[in-house]
């Protein structure tokens, strides 16, 4: 009999299920958004509706025009896992909940290394109020942020050290 999964995993296993439905060429992600343990809202990478995803596409424009990862996020196409999740959710549930993240290498499927929320993401994350955001780093590894005293405490755009 295997050991029972312990509940931050878990729930990084489910976000990790959700962004299998990512659309972006370069980077899957998946979000959950979990309150007094229970799934809130989920999230994925992928254009806003309506839209041509780069999947369909068959190209990312950011890929075309060579620009670096954690740059010039107003050319991408595609909407945040971390702001899909945020925008499908009640700010009343929001408030005091968990964000549970995972990112992989769209061509390779490895775990994106140090993946982190962009600045605008942190912004989205912050403003809805949620206190903790679970990033996973292995599929048994991951990495907590107080969102208060990692992202609000410590205002990454008044350094200049924005970005993934």
């Amino acid at each position: 009999m295997s050991a029972r999964r312990d509940k931050i995993n878990y729930y990084l296993d489910i976000a990790e299920s959700v962004l299998s439905r990512s659309t972006c060429l370069r980077r899957h992600y998946g979000a959950i958004i979990v309150s007094n343990d229970e799934i809130i809202s989920t999230g994925y990478v992928g254009a806003p509706r309506g839209r041509k995803n780069c999947c369909d596409m068959g190209y990312c424009l950011r890929e075309k025009l060579q620009i670096p990862r954690g740059e010039r996020y107003e050319m991408c196409r595609s909407v945040h896992a971390e702001a899909n999740a945020i925008i499908s959710a009640e700010r009343s549930k929001t408030i005091g909940a968990t964000m549970y993240l995972v990112g992989k290498d769209a061509r390779t499927s490895a775990y994106v290394q140090n993946a982190n929320s962009c600045s605008m993401c942190k912004r989205l994350i912050i403003n809805a109020g949620i206190d903790t955001v679970i990033i996973r780093d292995t599929r048994d590894v991951y990495r907590t942020i107080d969102v208060s005293s990692e992202w609000i405490e410590n205002d990454e755009s008044l350094t200049g050290t924005a970005g993934y």
